[in-house]
């Protein structure tokens, strides 16, 4: 079966093998304080311009999400995110499982006006009952959104800048950072994303890695026992050299940044098959997942050769479908779908 179900469901990039080969060699400081994840923070502060940014490794994003944000908050705050943003629709509840709040508010096209955040804060801030209410400690947002859109580097200025204002860290989820610093039509890059939060995520289990993330702590901001916070949560590694070492990899070369962007020229590619053959989109998308909207006999041929993501039902019996690329993503599995549509016609 050819997949287009999600962007972490293959194994590692060659170079990242070759490296975890090193592990078996050495014999490296356990819990991450060792050779090889140094090399990797000292490559990944280069990439982000930012010599003395904090860096931490962690095996997945749903627990640097509940780690990460559960180490900014007291106990009393919350955190803000658009309604269709990831800790809210696809985490099980993990950061309000740490007994945070998740505060919602409304988005466009899966991304956080600046305007509406400055409102529900400024009211916030006014409201001479907010003594009884959860406080906003936190803003999160997705770079790429949910549903694949991005935000300009004036929009995320203009959101920086809120926080900016109120006193408030923003947190950006980088998951698939790459795919949106690689889309088309973006003018924001790794340093500049690193100027414009507070902490924020390089994502390495959806781009090369067998798993990791590496959080990026901009303004040495982090807590000062976050170890012991990430210990917590189940979030340190005995092996940490593991992370490490597929991060020294990833950013040696630029070879996390070529693997993605190969995963959107793949989905550009999808992109205008869907196009020549005027099938409705859910969503404009300039990433590695793009929505469709198809109807369910076509949906139901599919699905015998290839997998996807049924995203929710649409009207005349037809369904909203999610097709993402990643970096193996081959020109093969493209012609047999467009061979595919092709037959349908």
């Amino acid at each position: 079966m050819i997949s287009f179900e999600c962007d972490y469901n293959n194994g590692a990039h060659p170079k990242v093998l070759d490296n975890l080969i090193k592990y078996n060699e050495a014999r490296p400081t356990p819990y991450g304080f060792d050779e090889f994840s140094d090399r990797a923070k000292d490559r990944i502060r280069e990439a982000c311009g930012m010599p003395d940014a904090q860096i931490f490794f962690l095996t997945g994003g749903t627990q640097t999400n509940a780690t990460t944000i559960d180490s900014m908050l007291y106990q009393y705050e919350g955190v803000i995110c658009v309604e269709t943003g990831h800790i809210n629709v696809h985490e099980a509840g993990a950061v309000e499982f740490t007994e945070h709040k998740i505060i919602t508010l409304p988005g466009d096209h899966g991304k956080m006006n600046p305007k509406v955040l400055d409102k529900y804060l400024d009211d916030f801030m006014h409201d001479g009952n907010n003594a009884h209410a959860v406080f906003p400690g936190l803003v999160y947002i997705t770079f790429p959104t949910e549903l694949g859109t991005i935000y300009s580097a004036k929009e995320l200025d203009d959101i920086y800048q809120v926080c900016q204002h109120y006193e408030i860290p923003l947190y950006i989820d980088g998951a698939r950072l790459g795919y949106g610093l690689m889309a088309e039509g973006n003018d924001i890059t790794l340093p500049y994303l690193a100027r414009h939060c507070d902490v924020f995520y390089i994502g390495g289990t959806k781009i090369g890695a067998l798993c990791g993330e590496a959080v990026v702590f901009t303004n040495r901001q982090a807590h000062k026992h976050f170890f012991s916070i990430q210990k917590q949560h189940g979030a340190v590694i005995a092996k940490g050299a593991l992370i490490g070492l597929q991060f020294e990899a990833l950013f040696t070369d630029n070879l996390y940044f070529d693997l993605a962007r190969h995963a959107i020229e793949m989905a550009m590619k999808m992109k205008r098959i869907f196009q020549k053959k005027e099938v409705e989109f859910y969503i404009d998308s300039p990433t590695n997942q793009q929505f469709v909207i198809l109807p369910d006999a076509l949906v139901e041929k599919l699905s015998k050769v290839m997998v996807f993501t049924h995203w929710g039902q649409a009207p005349g019996h037809h369904t909203i479908c999610r097709f993402v690329t990643s970096w193996t993503t081959t020109k093969e599995d493209l012609d047999t779908l467009e061979n595919i549509l092709n037959d349908a016609q």
